[in-house]
């Protein structure tokens, strides 16, 4: 099973950039579509972004294309999330997935693995 382990929140006035970093152990995330998904207190956990295994296909929620880009480093065993322009909407807990399937899917059920997420907040 792999282990999934999230940094790079923190604080950050509206207009800002955050990179957040998802470290993986256990097993190599080659063999995995990886994604980021947030959540907002009393709310579902939505899609954020994700990346196929071979890092050469990605997909991104409306609310955050353009802003957002995924991206993985499979010999570090690990996924990043660059966020700039951030605004104060996109406060929350971010986390990280991965799921053992072939293309890239944006359906929180189908991940199987979770890190313990990281809190990102966008002053206004």
């Amino acid at each position: 099973q792999v282990q999934l382990v999230e940094s790079g929140g923190g604080l950050v006035q509206a207009g800002g950039s955050l990179r957040l970093s998802c470290a993986a152990s256990g097993r190599t995330i080659s063999n995995y579509v990886m994604g980021w998904f947030r959540q907002a207190p009393g709310r579902e956990r939505e899609f954020v972004a994700a990346i196929s295994r071979s890092g050469t296909s990605t997909a991104y929620a409306d609310s955050v294309k353009g802003r957002f880009t995924i991206s993985r480093d499979n010999a570090k065993n690990s996924v990043y999330l660059q966020m700039n322009s951030l605004k104060p909407k996109d406060t929350t807990v971010y986390y990280c997935a991965s799921g053992e399937f072939l293309v890239i899917r944006t359906a929180e059920r189908s991940y199987d693995c979770w890190g313990q997420g990281t809190q990102v907040t966008v002053s206004s």
